[in-house]
């Protein structure tokens, strides 16, 4: 036989996975096709659809792995007769859309001309510009709507066209956007962030969004936190919609799909998702051999979501009404992404041959189209009408959040963009792109004019139709109407009335004789916050499934856990005192075991001063292990999104946790924390130190000062631990400044005569019980006295000491700021050592301004499952290996015999944890 090969069959593609298993007995399929078939010939689509689910139910009796229909067919969701009338103008909106357009895409080509190139990103927005635009002129209400404005999360890399439409409107000059990612160069806030970042422009951006993935589960929990908000009688937000925009490429991101059964259940209808499905992500498509927007479908249905597919533009209309026998639907069923990119690239001939040519029923269909027509058919996403219809009925739907997968081609309206791989990395359009895409716009611009600029500057001019434009006009007065311009952000919260200092005073006390943990000390100071008429109501306790671990069960009772349907069950610990309790009302936030999902709950109540203007109080409680280290990216955007409040690190330190183990054990989120420029990290070791720390942390975030109108933007992020100790009472002579700023002088060591040996011990955290005990040892057996210090911060002293020699490099006629610690040590005799339940690192930040040889001990390496005394023994942070160590660097100095030194490494045997095997602990548990 010679010719042709037969052409493949299609894949078959269910719920956006192809299924390319061979077909061994073709003939057989077709009887069963064509038995089928018959079945609705005879009896009909009702009697075909009723067999094939028992089928498909027989299937899975007989364990056969067939999948759930959760898909729809490749078509919109809402049929023509069903689109709702449109209230606008759409000429009149086209041309704004086309002002925008062209400006979006001429502020990156100009930011990466020659000398400059600072990067930034065309595509996105022009293949979701109608997207947006329905949403301003028909949807998004503003600050000033009287039911308190809506919540829009930006694609961050769309960032331009938001900004070109800030321009039309007034908000943003024209040399603002020839300053795009140009920060600082002109003048710090003369340039414009390269994406949504609220620290960056506090008054224009409102949620940070470009690190791909947390716009989908930080959106759900602002939304779960508004019905919070109403249901504990703070706020009335019935009013307020959350509008999240992503793209298909970002779904990929497991924070974008990981917390969407939320949303299903607790009935967020105040919550729209629309996921610009372009089909491509950043290197080439999606899925080239499925179907994105069907994958997409099948996992929100399963959830719970509404799902409305926007998929074709109103062309189609026509050809799907004369579609009888299902013949163009099911091409664009099985049509593949990567196949529908090609077609989206190519010309209406090539369309005509390889989508409708094939089967003579759909070339039929097309033939009285000429090639142009065939090449303009549309994409829904681009269609105003279809996407205002999505729109209009995503706010109209109750009882479940609902999720817009709308059909674009990347680029769109820019010939040398439009549904290319390499869209995304294309940010320069030359001349002759730039005249063609001014041509598809339809712009009033004469070649002339743009060649003159380009010649010039080696870009287009931006464009502006004048201010009184019938244009212009129309875009302000619909934002009139919906209550002013977005993104926007303000602050309208009241400054709180703190507690005074008689709340703090227990903890100031001291424990006596008993012992209790710094995590105890806390939650004591939180239930005494909660009592407080002022700030009481505006606490928000979260915790990741863990609030039993932390001793806060004594609050469910109380406090109650926050649940929108109330509890609907007998609670089997209904008879008991601390009885789990649930209710609308309740403000407590149990996030289940998903710390992501609690940090979006901080992120969403830490930021309600600006978002609602009611300051809320977020006290997200966790594992310090799994905070920075499994969450960090999230607590980043929290920063940037200017949001405050405490985040607590419980169960910290890498030996103090016992029997937990590798996983479980933290010695390093100070580190990790450092890198945050607005966390502020404590790690107190008494609770009279727990107890200024906290207070300064309302003041800091939640009063006014001179310095800080508006309240400070800083996170508080404080350690504390699980070991009972004994608190001491607060010293009457404390030096607070000290305290707060990071280091203060706890105690001398005694007296032993002027020829007796001095070391200056620090500790932070848990460890100052060891240097108090090295204290007791180094005077009674080796005639050395210590001074005690307690750090309180790490942190906040490198901080300090690092802008002191910034300030001096800046200054350099000036005299320079000494660093504090060096100020507050300077005169201290002897060597410094130094311990935390830490790696080294974190107490080695503040070696180099330390007035004294200094000498860190820390808990380097992984963390492991023993008794505390031995984990202390195997990394030397104990009493023992702190005597050993100050002796050491005597030793060094030549104030004692390098004789004692090995006498003490021997007698303490400090390189052997078999040495405390019979030493017993308490409170062992986490």
């Amino acid at each position: 036989m010679t010719g042709r090969p037969a052409p493949a069959a299609p894949p078959v593609i269910h719920e956006g996975l192809p299924t390319q298993l061979p077909d061994i007995d073709p003939d057989e399929t077709n009887d069963w096709i064509d038995s089928f078939d018959a079945l609705i010939d005879d009896r009909g689509r009702e009697r075909a659809r009723y067999v094939m689910l028992r089928l498909l139910e027989r299937a899975r009796q007989k364990q056969v792995g067939v999948p759930a229909l959760r898909s729809t067919d490749y078509i919109n969701t809402i049929p023509p007769e069903r689109e709702p009338w449109f209230p606008g103008d759409e000429d009149v909106e086209r041309r704004i859309r086309a002002f925008i357009r062209w400006n979006a895409a001429v502020m990156v080509s100009d930011a990466n001309r020659p000398g400059l190139e600072v990067g930034g990103h065309i595509a996105t927005y022009q293949s979701s510009a109608s997207l947006y635009e329905v949403g301003f002129n028909h949807f998004f209400r503003g600050k000033d709507h009287p039911g308190g404005g809506d919540q829009i999360y930006i694609q961050g890399h769309g960032s331009p066209g938001i900004y070109a439409r800030a321009f039309l409107e007034g908000r943003l000059t024209e040399q603002q956007l020839l300053n795009f990612r140009q920060e600082v160069q002109h003048g710090v806030g003369n340039g414009l962030s390269s994406y949504p970042h609220p620290r960056s422009m506090p008054e224009f951006w409102e949620f940070p969004t470009v690190s791909m993935g947390l716009t989908g589960i930080n959106s759900i929990y602002q939304a779960r936190f508004n019905r919070y908000l109403s249901g504990r009688g703070i706020k009335d937000t019935s009013d307020q919609h959350v509008w999240a925009f992503l793209g298909d490429g970002e779904m990929a991101e497991p924070e974008s799909l990981g917390a969407i059964r939320v949303a299903a259940r607790e009935e967020l209808d105040n919550l729209t998702w629309v996921i610009n499905c372009n089909l491509q992500q950043l290197d080439g498509p999606v899925t080239g051999n499925g179907k994105i927007i069907q994958e997409l479908e099948a996992n929100f249905r399963g959830a719970g979501w509404n799902v409305i597919k926007v998929i074709w533009g109103r062309d189609w209309d026509e050809l799907l009404a004369r579609d009888v026998d299902g013949v163009l639907v099911n091409k664009m069923n099985s049509t593949p992404d990567g196949q529908f990119q090609t077609f989206s690239v190519e010309d209406g001939a090539y369309n005509r041959e390889f989508f409708f040519g094939p089967d003579p029923r759909l070339r039929k269909m097309v033939e009285h189209m000429s090639d142009r027509q065939i090449e303009k058919l549309p994409r829904g996403g681009h269609d105003y009408r279809k996407v205002y219809a999505a729109f209009d009925a995503a706010t109209k739907h109750v009882g479940q959040p609902t999720v817009i997968l709308a059909h674009t081609i990347k680029g769109w309206t820019i010939d040398a963009l439009e549904g290319k791989n390499a869209t995304h990395q294309m940010k320069k359009l030359k001349l002759p792109d730039l005249l063609k895409f001014r041509d598809r716009l339809y712009l009033p611009m004469s070649d002339k004019e743009i060649t003159e600029a380009y010649e010039a500057s080696g870009t287009a001019p931006f464009f502006h139709p004048g201010e009184k434009s019938t244009e212009i006009e129309y875009m302000l007065e619909r934002r009139r109407q919906l209550g002013g311009s977005l993104p926007k952000r303000v602050i309208r919260a009241k400054p709180l009335k703190v507690p005074a200092d008689e709340v703090y005073a227990e903890l100031k006390q001291g424990s006596g004789h008993n012992k209790i943990a710094t995590t105890m000390a806390l939650v004591r100071l939180l239930k005494d916050w909660m009592k407080d008429p002022e700030i009481g109501k505006r606490i928000v306790p979260i915790a990741p499934d863990e609030y039993r671990t932390f001793g806060m069960d004594a609050m469910f009772p109380t406090a109650k856990v926050y649940n929108p349907g109330g509890q609907q069950y007998e609670g089997v610990d209904r008879k008991q005192l601390l009885k789990w309790r649930e209710a609308t009302d309740g403000q407590m936030l149990h996030e289940g075991i998903s710390e992501a999902g609690a940090l979006a709950s901080a992120t969403a109540a830490g930021s309600a001063y600006s978002t609602h203007g009611e300051a809320m109080i977020p006290f997200y409680i966790f594992y310090s292990m799994f905070g920075f280290q499994r969450t960090g990216d999230s607590i980043w955007a929290m920063a940037d999104q200017l949001a405050r409040g405490f985040l607590i690190g419980a169960t910290a330190g890498r030996t103090t946790l016992t029997g937990e183990g590798l996983q479980h054990a933290d010695g390093h989120s100070p580190l990790l924390a450092a890198t945050n420029p607005a966390v502020v990290h404590y790690d107190p070791a008494h609770a009279h130190e727990i107890a200024h720390i906290m207070q300064d942390g309302l003041r800091r975030m939640y009063t006014v000062s001179p310095e800080h109108p508006l309240g400070e933007d800083v996170i508080y992020y404080v350690t504390v631990y699980n070991e009972p100790v004994t608190q001491p009472a607060e010293p009457a002579d404390l030096d607070v400044t000290g305290l707060l700023k990071g280091v203060y002088r706890f105690g001398n060591g005694p007296d032993l005569g002027p020829e007796a040996p001095k070391v200056q011990l620090m500790a932070s955290g848990v460890g100052f019980p060891w240097i108090l005990e090295a204290q007791r040892m180094l005077a009674e057996e080796w005639g050395v006295s210590a001074d005690l210090w307690s750090v309180t911060s790490w942190n906040e002293l490198a901080r300090d000491a690092i802008a002191s020699e910034h300030d001096a490099l800046r200054a350099p006629d000036q005299p320079g700021r000494v660093p504090f610690v060096t100020q507050q040590l300077e005169g201290a005799p002897g060597p410094f050592v130094a311990v935390s339940d830490f790696m080294r690192a974190v107490p080695l930040q503040i070696a180099r301004w330390v007035p004294g040889d200094f000498h860190a001990l820390g808990t380097d390496g992984f963390g492991f499952a023993d008794t505390r005394p031995a984990a202390r023994r195997f990394f030397n942070v104990d009493a023992e290996s702190v005597v050993v160590q100050a002796l050491q660097a005597l030793a060094n100095r030549g104030e004692v015999k390098p004789e004692s030194v090995t006498e003490a490494f021997n007698r303490y045997r400090i390189n052997d944890p078999t040495a405390v095997a019979g030493v017993l602990q308490e409170g062992g548990d986490a």
